[in-house]
């Protein structure tokens, strides 16, 4: 089976395409739209059950914040 893939610059996969990604892109926009609408990092990270200091690397763009360079196809 062939995918196409997320990469950045370097070729690397980001976003949820990368192998260890635990949430989606659009449950990262979603974290980041509750947190500007005034929810806590530490109510953020129960409700997706991941570390609060997770939550707070993705609102600040320091996870997460990469933007595609380019697809990649790859074999599954």
């Amino acid at each position: 089976m062939t995918l196409a893939v997320a990469v950045n610059d370097a070729g690397l996969r980001i976003g949820e395409d990368h192998p260890n990604a635990k949430l989606t892109d659009a449950e990262v926009e979603r974290i980041r739209s509750l947190h500007e609408e005034g929810m806590g990092y530490e109510a953020i990270a129960e409700k997706y059950e991941v570390s609060k200091w997770c939550i707070g690397r993705i609102c600040r763009y320091e996870r997460r914040g990469q933007t595609t360079a380019r697809w990649k196809t790859i074999e599954e």
